[in-house]
């Protein structure tokens, strides 16, 4: 799976395979598999500098390989949150 980040103040539609289609909003972002990225409509729009394609986010939050905006968070791994419990005990 890639990520890709619409850079654009406008939604954008980008069609994949099997007649599939991605709507992203303004400055959104969303998953797109990895033969779809290689597709032409993909292509054209990552040229026309509206999409930004990542490689594959990792559990830790850390993204991996291509473009300039990749960074990391060193806290995602470590995060903590408290539970409470309802219902009956």
């Amino acid at each position: 799976m890639k990520r890709i980040v619409n850079k654009t103040n406008r939604p954008l539609k980008i069609k994949l395979s099997q007649g599939r289609v991605l709507r992203l909003g303004p400055a959104k972002e969303g998953q797109i598999a990895t033969q779809d990225a290689e597709r032409e409509s993909v292509k054209k729009s990552v040229e026309a500098n509206e999409v930004e394609i990542f490689d594959e986010v990792t559990r830790a939050g850390v993204r991996i390989g291509a473009g300039s905006g990749s960074r990391s968070n060193p806290q995602a791994a470590h995060r903590q949150f408290s539970v409470t419990k309802r219902g009956d005990r």
